[in-house]
């Protein structure tokens, strides 16, 4: 099997190399690995007592970050390395200012594995949520190195539970703690002998919760809105927006509506305003004279998280497809959420669900069914919101559970 991997490796690498010649990520991907070692010993010098922490992509990071932070101010005496496999983790984060060194993370052949372990002698490693590899993973475990998984989530169709899976479950038997979002995953893995295992919860809940804490005012937002209730549509796409936009142009004066498309494109905001058949404004071009407009599109990347705390109920994008995106940021404002029906994989949006606080749409008519109970029974509505934003309080806390891990090590005794 360790062949097959290898082998496997080498072929996603060569396939990479020559994608990169006609597809502008896997280029990325590519040009990002070059020279990897000069770019670390730039950063990470010898002697440097460093704390490695890896994420697949942008969600792992922003799961993570809570972690780093706390690292950074906790043990200042350590240099914090990042690594990302995915370009939409790197490209987006890679000069954020609470890390001393970001890079990808090279090709897990056993040649880079020692290569790295040996330049970087981390002293404290942390994986979040996804990603083994096998190389790297060995290579931390044979030079006595901490290796710790946060935010992990298991499900039993996963290759650890399979008859062939013994390979991948020698990868996790060589962790130091894993650190688990609920008591399914532990069960699975002390079912197969992995009993270094505690439930710490999801860092994403400290994480949404800190960004609420420092949302910034957005006056446009509250001029568009008035005295009306206000629907956001967070990260959409189109499936989202095809529903979404039917019920507008049916009954536009319910509420005020808000866009704030996924991909922001000129080609997809022009899609997406050809849907509309009300007035509508995009966020760069809004002023006090278009504030009798029925929906705004926001145009920009960053004010997302903070024009939750505007809405009265939010959609969220992704649940038509593979994944949905956060639904924890509207949530943690108290607001009641809708989105597509893929949801199953993601705990939260079960959990959200059961507790009557969110709710799954298919169809335009399940869509109104859905807005037409909140918008007419207050009881209902308030009810809703007031378990969405429990929901994200009860669940707080698994930073500072990881965190005096760390704390607790011999990590911090003074460095010989």
């Amino acid at each position: 099997m360790k062949f097959l991997y290898n082998l496997g490796i080498w072929i996603f690498s060569a396939l990479a190399q020559l994608a990169s010649h006609f597809n502008s990520r896997a280029s990325l991907w590519v040009r990002g690995r070059k020279n990897w070692t000069g770019g670390i010993a730039d950063k990470i010098k010898p002697g440097d007592r460093v704390i490695w922490i890896h994420c697949a992509s942008l969600g792992e990071f922003e799961q993570g970050r809570p972690v780093i932070e706390a690292i950074k101010k906790d043990l200042p005496q350590f240099k914090v390395l990042i690594t990302f496999f995915s370009p939409s983790g790197y490209e987006v984060r890679k000069n954020y200012n609470n890390a001393d060194c970001i890079c990808y993370l090279p090709a897990d052949t056993p040649g880079n594995a020692a290569k790295f372990i040996n330049l970087v002698k981390p002293e404290f490693v942390i994986f979040v949520k996804y990603e083994f590899w096998n190389n790297y993973i060995s290579a931390i475990y044979s030079n006595n190195i901490p290796l710790y998984l946060i935010s992990g989530i298991f499900r039993p169709g996963q290759h650890f539970f399979k008859w062939y899976g013994s390979f991948f479950r020698k990868m996790l038997g060589k962790f130091e703690r894993i650190y688990v979002q609920d008591q399914q995953s532990r069960e699975l893995l002390e079912d197969i002998g992995i009993e270094r295992v505690s439930i710490a919860g999801d860092t994403r809940f400290d994480r949404v919760v800190q960004i609420a804490s420092i949302a910034r005012e957005i006056p446009a937002l509250e001029q568009f809105r008035g005295k009306e209730k206000l629907f956001l549509a967070g990260s959409s796409w189109k499936q989202d927006e095809e529903i979404i936009t039917e019920y507008i142009n049916r009954f536009p004066s319910v509420m005020k509506w808000v866009f704030a498309p996924h991909e922001i494109d000129e080609s997809n905001i022009l899609r997406l305003e050809k849907l509309l058949k009300v007035k509508y404004i995009r966020y760069s071009k809004f002023n006090e004279a278009f504030a009798d407009s029925r929906v705004l599109i926001i145009d920009n990347i960053g004010m997302l998280s903070s024009a939750y705390g505007y809405a009265y109920i939010a959609a969220i994008g992704g649940g038509f497809g593979k994944g949905i995106h956060n639904i924890l940021e509207p949530a943690c404002w108290g607001i009641p959420v809708v989105f597509g029906p893929r949801y199953e994989n993601f705990k939260e949006a079960v959990d959200l669900i059961s507790s009557g606080s969110a709710r799954s749409f298919g169809t335009f008519n399940e869509f109104k069914e859905i807005l037409d109970l909140w918008l007419s029974d207050e009881k209902i509505y308030t009810n809703s919101a007031r378990l969405a934003s429990d929901y994200v309080k009860k669940n707080t806390g698994a930073t500072e559970i990881i965190i005096q891990e760390i704390r607790g090590k011999d990590i911090n005794r003074e460095h010989s």
